[in-house]
């Protein structure tokens, strides 16, 4: 499931996503009725998060659904279980992010209740090597 939603995830990855100190996230399975998994959410806690005047905030890292899951609630379950473990942790916002194109997964942030806080486009620039 993971590599599904992360291609570039090694087992390495997943090892550590699951090895999370509680206090530090969580991640939360979705069942299906014959005890397959069929989706999974990863949440963890950032220090900072646009839109947000908390900190720490929880955040969405990642979420999953297998296709044949989707649109029957499975996803906004995971993340009411997200918002409660956040609850729990004493953390009174939550916040995620999505690709500016994914319109899929915009649907869905508006859908679970997320509000947009703000888009930006993220820039980068290699460092070229010291001169000889």
């Amino acid at each position: 499931m993971v590599t599904t939603l992360w291609p570039d995830a090694t087992e390495n990855d997943v090892e550590k996503m699951l090895a999370l100190p509680p206090a530090e996230g969580i991640v939360l399975v979705a069942e299906r009725g014959d005890g397959t998994l069929g989706g999974f959410a990863e949440i963890g806690t950032r220090k900072y998060a646009e839109g947000c005047d908390t900190s720490p905030v929880a955040y969405l890292e990642g979420i999953w659904t297998a296709s044949d899951l989707r649109r029957i609630g499975i996803a906004s379950d995971l993340v009411r279980e997200a918002e409660a473990w956040a609850r729990f942790s004493g953390l009174t916002e939550f916040a995620s992010d999505s690709q500016i194109d994914n319109h899929g997964s915009e649907a869905f942030h508006i859908a679970a209740g997320f509000e947009e806080a703000e888009r930006s486009i993220c820039w980068r620039r290699a460092v070229p090597p010291q001169p000889s």
